[in-house]
């Protein structure tokens, strides 16, 4: 894929001549596109009209240009880790979570850094005596490197979606989808992805009720990319198993995992592609439905996903909202992940406690722990407890039954494609530094919003 309008800014930054920007220009279409030279220098040069009447920097007036503006913190999302479920990703969600907050609260905020959100129908002023209704939405991206195979794509960033309601002790009643795709991709790649979404929606019994199809951005991206998100939303009554239900002294089980998006692509990119087939389940769906029904659902105080951070990642995430610590069993988590898809990760060298494995963790009362497993164990769903919940503040895992070393997340999470391992999962020197500057953009950005806020209701009342 190759986006035009930032390749023409960023050689307009250098200082190149329009001539070896239309150069450049006119080798992308060709190399892309099956059009003539002529045409695509007619395009190229629409592209370099467009940038260069679009520069905010010779704008004049300071309202326009703050708006149309960005307030840089000259540190890139790749060397920040953004999107790796690392620490690094952490620090920027809870800015990010941060400028979400309005006066209008949810009663489940992105603040809280758990799976999902949720709005008590009681909380909106035209609903009211609904006190015990609560609603849940979950926004989940597509795991960008199964671009070129969307028929999995789509079936994982479903199932995906669906598992953040699920844990959150709702009933998903809707499915909803967001997609992208660069201007020079197949429309049956389309078709692929939606036959996956829908296989979901068919297993689950759960409907896709809405969605939005775009190409991304329009005529100045061209290739085959797809991109995009897929939205639930569920309902729950009375109770949400929330992070920060989570007490010490409450034991930790995890369900079998076989892992989704993130494991697919692993086996894909390293060639070995037998493996995918051993992520094609809704084990964890089952598993979810069978839990919402029991009666001792009153005394799980949470659950959740083991996602793209693994479980070093979401375990640090859990205590910091819960305000607790966990010790765990490492060999009782290993015998939890799939054989075949612990062989792949120590094949290609990658640690499994820091990849996502689609595993449910249960955080639940000691007395009902031997029945949850039972109760799994006959519908053919493994489970096992992993641990338990301490006030130690820290992540501890017991190796080999008697070692035990303090966990912590990598900065990224573990790399599991050849080009991630070559980037690596190690703390930039300047982190201090970066994050400076980060807080310094978000803070701006806060600036910002109520600048824009304060601008259109003094019009409202002018």
């Amino acid at each position: 894929m190759s986006d035009l309008e930032g390749l023409t800014r960023r050689l307009l930054i250098q200082n190149k001549t329009d001539e070896e920007i239309l150069t450049r220009l006119v080798q992308e279409y060709i190399d892309f596109k099956d059009i003539d030279k002529e045409l695509a220098y007619t395009l190229a040069k629409a592209i370099l009209t467009e940038c260069r009447k679009s520069d905010i920097s010779k704008v004049s007036e300071p309202f326009i240009k703050d708006l149309l503006g960005i307030n840089k913190a000259n540190v890139t999302v790749g060397k920040q880790g953004v999107g790796c479920r690392g620490a690094g990703d952490f620090f920027v969600h809870k800015l990010i979570a941060n400028l979400s907050q309005t006066k209008t609260q949810p009663f489940l905020s992105p603040t809280s850094l758990d799976d999902a959100g949720a709005v008590k129908l009681s909380g909106m002023g035209f609903l009211n005596g609904t006190d015990d209704i609560i609603i849940v939405s979950k926004m989940e991206g597509i795991h960008s490197r199964l671009s070129d195979f969307p028929f999995v794509c789509g079936f994982h960033v479903t199932r995906a979606c669906l598992r953040d309601l699920y844990v959150k002790g709702a009933e998903p009643i809707s499915i909803m989808i967001d997609v992208h795709l660069a201007d020079d991709a197949d429309v049956g790649k389309l078709f692929d992805f939606m036959a996956g979404v829908s296989t979901i929606a068919e297993l689950s019994g759960v409907p896709i009720t809405a969605g939005s199809t775009l190409r991304i951005g329009g005529d100045m991206v061209i290739g085959n990319r797809l991109v995009g998100g897929i939205s639930a939303v569920g309902v729950t009554r009375n109770k949400l198993l929330a992070r920060r239900n989570i007490q010490v002294g409450d034991k930790i089980l995890m369900t079998e995992g076989a892992g989704g998006g993130t494991i697919t692509t692993t086996a894909i990119y390293s060639g070995n592609h037998s493996v995918v087939n051993e992520t094609m389940n809704i084990k964890f769906l089952e598993a979810c439905n069978i839990l919402l029904k029991k009666e001792y659902l009153k005394d799980i105080r949470a659950m959740c996903d083991v996602t793209n951070g693994g479980l070093r990642g979401d375990l640090y995430e859990i205590n910091y909202e819960a305000k607790t610590g966990v010790t765990i069993y490492e060999d009782r988590v290993r015998e939890l992940v799939n054989p075949a898809v612990l062989d792949l990760l120590e094949k290609v060298k990658v640690d499994y406690l820091g990849v996502s494995l689609d595993a449910l963790l249960i955080y639940c009362s000691e007395n009902i722990s031997k029945q949850i497993i039972t109760d799994l164990a006959t519908q053919n769903i493994k489970c096992a407890e992993i641990g338990y919940v301490d006030g130690s503040n820290q992540v501890n895992m017991i190796y080999n039954g008697e070692e035990k070393k303090s966990l912590l997340p990598q900065f990224r999470e573990s790399a599991y494609t050849k080009i991630k391992q070559e980037i690596g999962e190690e703390t930039p020197e300047l982190k201090l530094d970066m994050e400076e500057k980060i807080e310094k953009a978000a803070s701006e950005a806060f600036k910002k919003r109520q600048k824009i806020i304060d601008y259109i209701k003094n019009n409202i009342n002018a």
